[in-house]
């Protein structure tokens, strides 16, 4: 690497490093972690032990963006007083330490762009292959496989909630829990209608097609969330799973569908290996998803009143994933793209992820 280049990575590490100070407000962040402090040394600090494991827990993410930021800022210095040392040796070095620290700066602004109320929390993602037959039920099980792999490299737990098999091939319907730290904040961003072009492997004539498949995110809530359902407003029906060809998913009565009369939402789980376990299993997903509806309802409402309109449905074309009779993958809210589409497919969006987050809060400069 050039010396007029490491320049120029230093100039953009400057201006990342202050975005990043004021988007975080360093000072504040300080004297809130200095309060908790106090809180923590004081002497009935575990007179409310659930209280006091919040505090330590809200403590320790503060103490995290201090300790970060103020690690960047060193290896800043570090770069800029090797820089100066000037020996070929050093400029080797150097290029490895920039790369760390490119790699470090935009993991962390991933993080701190996952700042929203359930962005922690578990995800539960729904995929529906669109009109087409085998064609969008192929590509919706390229989709589960693509987000199997994002799972494996990120260290996130993929779990088959359902999982029904098209009789020739793919996907007919899927119910997907991803486990892990930030896991709805990664994936809220692939909601939405997912576009695939293709030479079809099953047309014998090679023609070109286009298959969609619709994905559902919503953020998995735990049982002290306050959505109450009555019995009367729900119906449940026990039925056979169909098998998972190879999901690992039991085939005994034990599958349970809950159908939510008031709004026609519609759960099923199959995973687990009791028809109770299944059952609690399923509420608590349609638990999830009213809480969903709420929170739309809300962001609609604020948009009202803003004056201004938000794509917030899930509807709504998100991406396309061109394979023939060129490749590319492309976002279409943030128009970001990529050609590497193999990459893509095995599991490698957290590009697009990230784009979103900025995009989505109109983040400071890339």
């Amino acid at each position: 690497m050039e010396k007029y280049e490491i320049n120029k990575y230093l100039e953009t590490f400057r201006d990342k490093i202050k975005d990043l100070e004021s988007a975080l407000d360093i000072k504040e962040i300080s004297q809130k972690s200095n309060q908790l402090n106090e809180k923590i040394n004081a002497a009935d600090f575990w007179s409310d032990s659930k209280l006091a494991l919040s505090v330590i827990e809200e403590n320790k993410e503060l103490v995290y963006k201090l300790d970060s930021f103020k690690a960047f800022s060193e290896q800043l210095n570090d770069i800029e007083e090797f820089l100066a040392m000037e020996t070929a040796e050093i400029l080797s070095d150097i290029e490895t330490m920039i790369y760390e620290l490119d790699k470090k700066l935009r993991d962390f602004e991933i993080e701190i762009l996952l700042n929203e109320e359930y962005d922690k929390n578990n995800a539960i993602i729904e995929l529906h292959p669109g009109a087409g037959g085998v064609e969008s039920m192929d590509w919706c099980e390229m989709l589960f496989r693509m987000y199997q792999r994002f799972c494996a490299s990120y260290k996130l737990k993929f779990e088959t909630i359902t999982y029904l098999a098209g009789e020739e091939a793919g996907i007919k319907s899927a119910t997907i829990k991803i486990s892990g730290k930030n896991a709805y904040g990664y994936l809220k961003c692939e909601r939405g209608v997912h576009r695939l072009v293709r030479i079809s492997p099953f047309d014998s004539n090679k023609k070109r097609h286009t298959s969609f498949c619709s994905i559902d995110v919503v953020p998995e809530i735990d049982e002290t969330t306050n959505i109450t359902i009555r019995s009367e407003d729900i119906r449940i029906d026990v039925f056979r799973s169909s098998g998972a060809g190879g999901q690992s998913v039991n085939t005994t009565d034990s599958a349970v569908r809950v159908t939510h009369l008031p709004t026609g939402i519609v759960v099923s789980c199959q995973n687990e290996r009791s028809q109770i376990a299944n059952r609690e299993s399923a509420l608590l997903i349609l638990k999830s998803k009213l809480l969903d509806l709420e929170i739309q309802k809300r962001a609609e409402e604020l948009q009202v009143i803003k004056g201004t309109k938000m794509d917030i449905g899930w509807g709504s074309q998100i991406r396309s994933y061109v394979f023939c009779p060129y490749t590319l993958v492309k976002d279409h809210r943030t128009d970001y793209e990529n050609s590497n589409v193999q990459s893509v497919m095995d599991g490698n969006i957290m590009v697009f992820i990230e784009k979103y987050l900025k995009y989505r809060i109109g983040a400071y400069r890339e």
